[in-house]
């Protein structure tokens, strides 16, 4: 099982649906994994800013994956791939775990942290049962690696508000940790 994370902006979904074909290309049976709430490029799409796409299996708040996928009959797969990750629950994460163990391949793309620097539960599952975690790393605007989802509004960082607010460009800018913490001082 794999894990690999980094702020917005960092290429996550685009690594994985290149993964994905990548795969295919060599005859593995890929299917694509997205949770419910990520409709930015329609219910069943995954879409990454630089323009690539694909049809996803759509998992639903407190859906079992593994029924989920029995229900769909999808039943011939050797790899799992997962785009926005982070917004998973735990019990969800678990189950891709056992797939893992059941000898599919699961690789988990997504945020680790939130624009306060909170866990998101999804992130902080596969922190803990991942077999390897990798970082994609993204810059600041200061040339600093960007660690922190900032959250924008009439251009102003926001530090207060409901932990999920879907959105890109238009809402969320990577910053390190210096720069988020300068903002704050100000606000």
């Amino acid at each position: 099982m794999y894990f690999y994370y980094g702020v917005m902006g960092s290429s996550k979904t685009a690594t994985a649906l290149m993964k994905k074909f990548n795969f295919e290309e060599h005859g593995r049976k890929v299917i694509l994994l997205k949770p419910y709430i990520d409709v930015r490029s329609g219910k069943t799409i995954v879409k990454s800013r630089i323009g690539l796409a694909c049809e996803a299996i759509v998992i639903d708040k407190d859906a079992s994956i593994i029924d989920s996928l029995r229900q769909d009959k999808i039943y011939d797969f050797d790899t799992i791939i997962v785009d926005e990750a982070q917004f998973f629950n735990k019990h969800q994460i678990d189950e891709l775990r056992q797939l893992t163990n059941e000898g599919i391949m699961v690789m988990c793309y997504g945020l680790k942290t939130d624009y306060m620097c909170n866990l998101f539960e999804g992130s902080k599952r596969l922190l803990e049962v991942a077999d390897s975690i990798r970082e994609l790393q993204s810059p600041c605007q200061c040339g600093r690696k960007a660690i922190i989802n900032a959250r924008y509004k009439d251009g102003e960082i926001i530090y207060k508000g409901e932990q999920i607010e879907i959105g890109g460009n238009d809402k969320y800018k990577p910053m390190c940790y210096q720069c988020w913490v300068k903002g704050k001082n100000k606000a």
